[in-house]
């Protein structure tokens, strides 16, 4: 099915709006350039003034080497890259720092899988991008890390734990071992060793076991049978996309099948019909258990969408993409947060962000294929 012309120039839009708008935030306003780390957030207006800074944390710098890395800027890159070894890793005990201070002192010394897995993630776009061998190295480091200190019962991976890796401070939950085997298919991608196929694997299985919800195929929050678990469409958005990336890699495992239904529940009864904004979380039901409207939840539904091949699936994909432009994206940035109706909840950008938009537009149609293809039709 040809892209029609409105779909073209909407995705075109949204990347301009990228490279244009984005981008120079956190080159020039949203970065420090005496500590070369960006600020946790800034203003959304046109002067994208830096929030007051109480802390910087490893997670956002990894996820901006990232952006900068699959923006082909190697030079910002580089300067992300030694500014994550030298605030965040722990020379004493191994790993990473969640956070440091205004000053760069280690802040939060907890050893976050979260973090972690976005240190692999990160390092796995840089290294492949620019050929950075030190980058390879902290990539296989840290996974093996990972493995060594975060292993928890039935194959899981706890969330947190102290400084020195003695307590556990965060028991397995669903968001860091997501963006764990988001990393280490990257990773897999990157360096090309059988040894992330068999890390993936046990990890899908023991994922479908514990938090994949058997009625909708949904993976849960928390682990089945936790009191107060939810169901987040953007998440569901996210497995599949990840699911489709894996390939044959998890063929006959539950996880793939259950994918789909999920994807069709979450379409069905986290999404607004109207308005195509994707709530927050659903109850295991499909009653809206909380309507707020978060950008990055849009953004997954855009590359769940993408990653599916139907005619209809497609058609959805062309309307969410102009829905999202117009009720998500300004002239100085992007509102992070919404309410049903479309009013602004949280007015200022943070600089993690960015890497949910990179991720989905990655995922659209490229404009020049889309064209070869309207013009040999």
């Amino acid at each position: 099915m040809d892209m029609p012309a409105f779909a073209i120039a909407s995705t075109a839009a949204l990347r301009d709006h990228f490279a244009q708008i984005v981008l120079p935030i956190w080159r020039g306003p949203g970065f420090n350039t005496a500590m070369h780390l960006p600020y946790e957030a800034v203003s959304a207006d046109a002067r994208h003034a830096p929030m007051p800074v109480e802390r910087y944390r490893a997670m956002a710098c990894a996820r901006q080497l990232f952006i900068f890395s699959e923006a082909g800027d190697e030079v910002h890159a580089n300067v992300l890259f030694e500014a994550l070894l030298h605030f965040f890793l722990d020379k004493q005990r191994g790993g990473w720092f969640y956070s440091v201070d205004a000053v760069g002192a280690p802040l939060d010394t907890t050893k976050d899988l979260y973090t972690h897995a976005f240190v692999v993630f990160a390092c796995a776009e840089y290294a492949v991008r620019f050929g950075n061998r030190d980058a390879f190295d902290v990539l296989h480091d840290t996974s093996a890390l990972i493995e060594a200190r975060f292993s928890a019962q039935d194959r899981l991976f706890n969330a947190s734990l102290d400084g020195n890796f003695s307590t556990v401070t965060g028991t397995p939950v669903q968001n860091p071992l997501m963006h764990l085997t988001e990393a280490w298919l990257a990773a897999r991608a990157a360096t090309q060793d059988s040894t992330f196929d068999s890390r993936l694997r046990k990890l899908a299985d023991a994922i479908e076991c514990t938090f994949m919800h058997a009625p909708t195929g949904c993976i849960a929050e928390l682990p089945l049978g936790a009191d107060d678990n939810r169901l987040e469409p953007g998440h569901q958005f996210e497995w599949l996309w990840l699911a489709k990336q894996a390939g044959t890699l998890l063929d006959g495992s539950g996880l793939d099948a259950g994918l789909s239904r999920a994807f069709s529940f979450a379409q069905r009864h986290g999404v607004d019909p109207h308005t195509g904004g994707v709530y927050a979380s659903l109850y295991e039901t499909g009653k809206i258990k909380d309507t707020t409207q978060r950008i990055w939840a849009q953004s997954e539904y855009l590359r769940a969408l993408a990653a599916m091949d139907d005619e209809a699936t497609r058609c959805a994909l062309y309307r969410q993409i102009e829905h999202f432009r117009l009720r998500f994206l300004h002239p100085q940035g992007w509102y992070e947060c919404k309410t049903a109706a479309g009013n602004v909840l949280r007015a200022d950008m943070p600089s993690t962000t960015p890497y949910h938009l990179a991720t989905a537009y990655a995922a659209l149609p490229a404009d020049n294929s889309v064209r070869r293809d309207i013009a040999a039709a």
